[in-house]
């Protein structure tokens, strides 16, 4: 691993959304699934088990059977017939994720990776299915630094591009997903949009890092640790904000999500010189701002106010959900990235 290539692999992220998002309109992140599956099964680990965490929660709340495993499970149970199992892999030769992946037989196996052609793209292959395609391609280009960034980011679209697929599958008047074999299937411009729109705001922070970044980087690198703080639905964000922090500068940092985050993480505030990074906007900030601010905790926010807050960070788009999702972690890649070197 390398810091300058690290940040250099931060600098590329809106240029390397730019062209993902011209390939969304062009169907490149079309999922080929005929018949949408009884149950949605994604594994992965570190980093990609971050993405599977935000991607399953959300089609939950969609209505749609699904579950992320850590690959790191012994197993994953029986695999129905019906089922989808997504292998989630940026370098593709993850020894946990392909155990597991190989292991979850029965069903359709699909892999999601930076690196078509590897170990877990062999898996999905000779999976038995009759399907021309078994990997999805995330085109997160090469990363020298050797730390996921951009391929977090890109993973987290390719589920989105599954989500908002198996979402707009047609049903019957009894609500019954219907068979999608002949379905008109068209690129989906709106996620097309949301990706261009995350590569601006994404822009921007790098843009007028000199307005924040060293004052953050100030703020939170204090000799206990960071803790990261986001709503349950990204808390995705928190746990790879973290991981930037120990896995570049190898900082203490733990990522938790805001609600939980006053039952269980709230103690070491009066003990620990806190200090905390925080993504806006849960419905429980304002009691975990009662809290670091009693014990005069040091909080830095992103993407909108929180009570107490020293800085806060905002970016257009901080406003969108998704945009939310596929930016915000740029903050903690650069402040990690300004430790690190």
């Amino acid at each position: 691993m390398d810091p300058e290539n690290f940040l250099d692999d931060i600098e590329r992220k809106p240029q390397v959304l730019r062209p993902l998002a011209d390939l969304i309109d062009g169907g490149a992140l079309q999922w080929p699934i005929v018949r949408p599956p009884s149950r949605v099964v994604l594994i992965g680990i570190g980093s990609s088990f971050y993405a599977a965490t935000a991607a399953a929660q959300r089609l939950r709340v969609a209505g749609v059977n699904a579950v992320a495993e850590s690959s790191a499970a012994e197993s994953i149970g029986p695999i129905g017939p019906g089922e989808l199992v997504i292998g989630i892999s940026a370098g593709g030769e993850s020894i946990e994720t392909n155990r597991l992946f190989a292991a979850a037989d029965g069903g359709r196996r699909i892999a999601v990776t930076n690196s078509p052609g590897s170990g877990i793209s062999r898996i999905a292959a000779a999976a038995g299915t009759h399907a021309s395609v078994s990997t999805i391609d995330i085109h997160a280009e090469d990363e020298r630094g050797q730390v996921a960034c951009r391929t977090y980011v890109h993973t987290v679209v390719a589920l989105l591009a599954l989500e908002r697929q198996l979402i707009a599958a047609p049903r019957d008047d009894r609500g019954i997903v219907e068979d999608q074999s002949t379905s008109d299937q068209r690129p989906d411009s709106e996620l097309a949009r949301i990706v261009r729109r995350a590569a601006d705001a994404t822009e921007s922070l790098l843009e007028r890092r000199d307005q924040w970044l060293d004052s953050a980087a100030e703020l939170l690198a204090g000799p206990n640790g960071t803790w990261l703080l986001a709503p349950l639905e990204r808390v995705s964000s928190a746990l790879q904000g973290a991981l930037m922090m120990r896995e570049g500068p190898r900082r203490a940092a733990v990522g938790c999500e805001t609600g939980d985050w006053s039952h269980v993480h709230v103690y070491l505030t009066s003990t620990l010189d806190y200090r905390a990074l925080i993504v806006a906007g849960s419905r429980w900030d304002r009691q975990a701002a009662e809290w670091l601010t009693k014990r005069r905790s040091t909080v830095v926010s992103i993407g909108g106010d929180f009570p107490g807050s020293r800085l806060t960070i905002d970016y257009p788009g901080s406003d969108d959900p998704l945009v939310a999702l596929l930016t915000e972690t740029t903050v903690a890649e650069l402040i990690a990235a300004s430790l690190w070197r």
